[in-house]
């Protein structure tokens, strides 16, 4: 004969209550920000959000689903130029979908390079406007060139931003042929205090 099972603990009222209510919060929080996100994004979404930005931003449930849909901007790279101490050059881009491993680094260079290009302004923008841009982007770009003149060895470094023209579907289907356009940001050198 077989005995019996032992009974299970049942939760009390309360108990239960609160795992759903702990449920529906966390169902919220990871559902909410994506329609809380970038233009065009729900009203709605945006005052919902408001009492789970604390747990959305301890647990990084934030991060813009949008970024590459539905419609996605052009992409972009930084490429460098770097002149050796006897003379020679090496070049490069970051991102480098084939040094750049495991993945993740590729990614996280991805965004340093997509950060870079959004703080910096068309080149046909007025100048106080550029002026302003730099005074933002010229420190990540120099944090960038600090970091490639200790990896590579080199005396100095030249970095444009590339940006790559993403064509619609009629110059696919008619393979026209597309240019990136180059902004450059600048050549850093080492100064005589050992940073550029």
């Amino acid at each position: 004969m077989n005995a019996p099972l032992p009974r299970q603990p049942e939760w009390s009222t309360v108990a239960r209550a609160t795992a759903t209510v702990a449920l529906l919060v966390w169902l919220a929080a990871v559902i909410v920000p994506p329609l809380a996100g970038p233009a065009p994004a729900s009203e709605l979404a945006g005052w919902i959000l408001q009492p789970l930005r604390p747990l959305v931003g301890a647990v990084y449930l934030g991060h813009g689903y949008r970024f590459f849909a539905p419609n996605p901007g052009p992409g972009h790279s930084l490429l460098w130029t770097m002149t050796m101490p006897d003379g020679s050059t090496r070049s490069g881009r970051i991102p480098d979908n084939v040094a750049d491993r495991p993945r993740l680094l590729y990614h996280r260079r991805f965004m340093v390079s997509e950060k870079i290009a959004a703080l910096v302004p068309p080149s046909d923008a007025p100048a106080d406007v550029r002026d302003q841009a730099r005074r933002e982007w010229q420190p990540l770009v120099k944090g960038v060139a600090v970091n490639l003149l200790r990896r590579e060895g080199g005396v100095s470094v030249r970095i444009d931003t590339v940006e790559h023209y993403l064509p619609d579907p009629q110059e696919v289907i008619s393979a026209a042929v597309t240019r990136d356009a180059v902004t450059p940001l600048g050549t850093y050198a080492w100064a005589e205090r050992g940073g550029p």
